[in-house]
């Protein structure tokens, strides 16, 4: 209107016609869904680039292309940054030089990013641990950026559960960033957001309505020590140790970055190959034990010739990181130890939950009955043993609480 009379439209003028808009998209127009950043259309999927000319990547099991009028309608939030027109030529080795891994960790962190870069779950929870200095922000910024660049790409830990759904609301990778320690109520939500969770809150104003917030995301902490404690969570995680940088190795930020955006379009294209890839062999992948987060399992293999990976490797490293995760779980519990001790002298034990609470009691000591893991009533053993078998029956103990 400006450029044709040039003055402004009068303020009714805006209201009447945002209102015959608004109509005709209510009763007029077919109605889309609108996905943030990855989806999939009719066996496709679909990654935005997020840039000024609303481009998008366009992947199936042939390969993948960049398409400026894509059958899929994205919303984007504030936050959102544009990844870069993805090159051909490129492979995710070259991420290894920006990401300080070491070899056993490596096929977990290339799974974790192509899991990352698929649009439904579930997603496993990247764990990297590392004493200071050993670029744990850095990495973890990296990987996001090579798939969901954002102003803010990692955050402090949340205080609550919203402030969780809103995050995975606004964007698609979540980074949490130098934790000293993850909260059962965190440990819980990350859970449900590996596989799918919702959260429920009062619409503003209103006492009555709800607003529900649903999400599936990858996730990602950074800490010095090892964050997470809890079974049910260490059996959804990668835990990935990173290697301390020698003084004549370090870079500056600046250098660090100038490298990586220059390489950033050909590892995007890397990643997209290794998204095709598993995309055209999964439906041949078959595991002879299929371990938790399956989908993600099989997915991970299906990729693994993209990735760099030999024939089995990924799997045969996610099995030794989820034996790594099980005693991790029974160190962190009080519990779980000394029920481990009970069980080197019988093959059996059997009773109430009652009579092994005293046994356990008995055999345990002081300081360990007095630390606030310790239940304290036969049906908080029963529940702890009932979050603990899973890890209990990786160390060869299987427990029936019929």
């Amino acid at each position: 209107y400006y450029q044709s009379e040039e003055k402004a439209a009068s303020s009714q003028a805006i209201t009447d016609a945002m209102n015959v808009l608004e109509a005709k998209a209510l009763f007029d127009g077919d109605e889309h869904p609108a996905p943030l950043r990855l989806a999939e259309h009719e066996g496709r999927i679909y990654i935005d680039l997020a840039d000024a000319n609303w481009r998008v990547v366009e992947i199936d099991a042939t390969g993948w292309r960049v398409v400026d009028n894509p059958p899929v309608r994205f919303r984007r939030t504030k936050a959102m940054l544009s990844l870069p027109l993805p090159e051909e030529g490129g492979t995710l080795d070259a991420l290894r030089e920006h990401v300080n891994v070491d070899p056993a960790g490596w096929p977990l962190v290339a799974a974790w990013l192509v899991a990352a870069a698929r649009p439904t779950g579930p997603y496993p929870v990247l764990c990297l641990s590392a004493e200071q200095g050993s670029g744990k922000t850095t990495a973890a910024s990296a990987l996001r950026k090579l798939i969901d660049p954002n102003g803010a790409e990692l955050r402090d830990m949340p205080r609550n559960p919203h402030e969780l759904m809103i995050a995975a609301n606004n964007g698609w990778v979540i980074g949490y960033d130098n934790l000293s320690t993850v909260p059962s109520w965190l440990s819980d939500c990350l859970c449900r957001l590996a596989t799918g969770a919702g959260f429920s809150a009062r619409q503003l104003y209103s006492d009555d309505e709800e607003t529900i917030l649903a999400a599936t995301r990858p996730a990602m902490l950074t800490g010095i020590e090892d964050l997470l404690v809890r079974g049910d969570l260490l059996d959804r995680a990668l835990l990935v140790n990173l290697l301390r940088i020698p003084p004549e190795r370090r870079r500056t930020e600046r250098e660090f970055w100038k490298s990586f955006d220059a390489q950033r379009p050909r590892m995007l294209g890397a990643l997209l190959t290794a998204v095709s890839t598993a995309m055209r062999r999964l439906p041949d992948v078959r595991l002879n034990d299929l371990p938790r987060m399956a989908d993600f399992a099989e997915w991970a293999t299906a990729a693994e010739p993209a990735l760099g990976l030999a024939d089995g490797e990924f799997l045969r490293t996610y099995n030794q990181n989820r034996q790594a995760a099980n005693e991790l779980a029974i160190e962190a519990s009080p519990v779980a130890g000394v029920v481990y001790l009970l069980m080197q002298g019988d093959e059996v034990w059997t009773g109430t939950a009652k009579e092994l609470l005293a046994q356990l009691e008995a055999m345990a000591d002081e300081s360990l009955t007095r630390q606030r893991g310790w239940p304290s009533t036969p049906r908080a053993l029963a529940g702890a043993l009932r979050r603990l078998a899973p890890n209990l029956r990786g160390m060869g103990i299987d427990v029936d609480l019929t």
